[in-house]
């Protein structure tokens, strides 16, 4: 791919912890509505990755390109889906998926107009009066979910946002997601332990290799057809094959990363 359409473009990228190394000459590409998904062992910097997007870590090396220009403050064309959905426990899920809209200065009587259809796009009509405690943790990742994309970001990051979640539950959220995306084609930058998630829901998955240190070591197109059936999808030929290529690189890693930490 050319630097031309690119959304992100980390170039020879190095980011440092004092001393410590976490990520070194990372160049990553992700061009306009494509989602890219990165793998990698425990403390190979994936979470790191991403707040170098967003901007809150500044690369001791290196260039970050949002969309052709460098990125010099805080990236302003993302939105950031974290681990640990940031709910605010007294107000209501319209209110919490309307919160940004609010914060950028909007009324929050418009805020809840534009957060309605947004929570009946995760499946959540009729939820709209509900409390976080009243909700299900699948129903509390819709909420967040549904708060990240209202605001539009052409750039949306994702960091191992369904991990807690029972396997059912996540084959939903994929579900939800992939025809939210597929709707509305952003960027998308997606952070996993989960081989098969990352290769149910990406174009490109990206493997990054033990740290400290760490860097890409592979960068896999995924050829499965769109739309995709999540379901259904684990059980193919094709899937098998691409978790077994992927997996013969990512577990080389994964073994290494064991045997540093014993």
């Amino acid at each position: 791919m050319g630097r031309r359409g690119l959304a992100v473009d980390l170039r020879d990228v190095m980011i440092r912890f004092g001393d410590f190394t976490a990520v070194k000459s990372m160049n990553l590409q992700v061009g306009e509505t494509e989602f890219v998904a990165v793998v990698g062992p425990t403390g190979c910097g994936k979470s790191t990755i991403l707040n170098t997007v967003t901007g809150l870590l500044k690369p001791a090396a290196g260039d970050v390109r949002i969309f052709g220009k460098s990125l010099t403050g805080l990236n302003g064309q993302s939105g950031y889906m974290l681990q640990q959905e940031g709910l605010l426990p007294w107000k209501t899920a319209q209110d919490n998926v309307g919160l940004g809209l609010v914060f950028q200065g909007s009324s929050i009587a418009k805020a809840r107009e534009q957060a309605r259809p947004w929570l009946a796009k995760v499946g959540l009509k009729g939820f709209e009066e509900r409390y976080p405690h009243q909700l299900s943790g699948g129903q509390r990742k819709r909420v967040a979910m549904a708060q990240t994309l209202i605001m539009e970001p052409k750039i949306v990051l994702m960091d191992e946002p369904f991990s807690v979640l029972d396997v059912h539950t996540r084959r939903l959220m994929h579900r939800i997601l992939l025809d939210l995306w597929q709707a509305d084609r952003r960027s998308l930058v997606f952070i996993t332990h989960d081989l098969g998630e990352a290769i149910t829901l990406a174009d490109r998955v990206v493997v990054m290799s033990a740290g400290p240190a760490s860097r890409m070591v592979a960068d896999v197109r995924i050829t499965l057809h769109r739309p995709r059936d999540v379901t259904a999808l684990q059980t193919t030929d094709e899937f098998v094959a691409l978790y077994r290529e992927i997996w013969s690189l990512l577990g080389a890693e994964v073994e290494k990363s064991y045997a540093a930490q014993g």
